[in-house]
């Protein structure tokens, strides 16, 4: 385990401080993007990054850190929105494996696969992210939406308004998924309030060169640049004019639509698929 040396209040002291140290404690030594996020406290943070570039993780311990020293002395609700039912349960179970690894002071009332309850009043919840899933839940001290390009655009705009009485933070991360949707328009156009945290996989130790250099020949160029390197919103597949045009064409201006487009498909111009441009 992480932290040798240390004793059991020394790593309190410690996992209170830096966030960090959670992820320590378990033998995980951050990156410097999951550094600077959970050390960051950010109010509205969003971050875009590689496949296997430690997301889930770096949200768990985010996640669990507030649930052990929360800003109200009756304890903080996190709650946590996943693209699927499957994603949500492995971002639980990545929280409960930080939470054996850490044996922190603060004791667990109740447990299932959704929810922990602690004795100090905090609840973490971890849900797929469908508008009724967040109906009952109310002043969240932290929101955090993981994989928030796959996840629909209504979900979002549902969840921000339990943000009001609480003021809440907001967490957002993913990696792309085209320029569509609410993750590429807080990341493009949201402005400064949003603290912005981006890693290729090329800066991630745990992936070797050799390994993107076959991701890179088995996949079109186009997906390698939004999975792995580096990292940017590409044009949908056989998307015909391409989103830059688009906004050329409108002046720039952008609307965050409520309602999740489908994916384009191909035009075909006399049988002959039409290119992106």
């Amino acid at each position: 385990m992480g932290l040798p040396g240390v004793n059991v209040v020394e790593r309190d002291l410690l996992c209170r401080l830096d966030p960090g140290s959670i992820m320590r404690a378990a033998g995980l030594e951050p990156d410097p993007w999951q550094d600077r996020i959970l050390r960051s406290r950010a109010h509205r943070a969003i971050a875009k990054v590689h496949r296997q570039g430690g997301k889930s993780t770096t949200y768990a311990a985010a996640a669990l850190h507030r649930a052990l020293y929360p800003k109200n002395p009756r304890g903080a609700l996190v709650l946590i929105f996943a693209a699927a039912q499957r994603q949500s349960m492995e971002v639980h179970r990545k929280i409960v494996e930080l939470l054996a690894a850490l044996r922190p002071s603060v004791g667990v009332d109740k447990s299932s696969e959704s929810r922990l309850v602690f004795d100090n009043g905090s609840r973490i919840v971890a849900l797929p992210a469908t508008e009724t899933t967040i109906l009952g839940y109310s002043a969240p001290e932290l929101v955090i939406i993981d994989e928030a390009a796959r996840v629909p655009d209504i979900l979002y705009a549902s969840v921000r308004p339990m943000l009001a009485v609480s003021d809440g933070d907001l967490w957002l991360c993913s990696t792309p998924f085209g320029q569509r949707g609410f993750f590429h328009h807080e990341w493009t156009k949201g402005g400064d309030a949003w603290l912005r945290v981006e890693q290729a996989a090329p800066q991630c130790r745990r992936i070797t060169a050799e390994f993107l250099a076959e991701e890179r020949s088995r996949y079109p160029e186009w997906w390698y640049r939004q999975e792995y390197d580096p990292v940017e919103f590409a044009d949908t597949e056989g998307q015909a004019i391409s989103y830059e045009l688009v906004m050329r064409a409108m002046g720039g201006v952008e609307a965050l639509q409520l309602v999740q487009p489908p994916a384009p498909t191909a035009t075909l111009l006399g049988g002959v698929e039409a290119l992106s441009l």
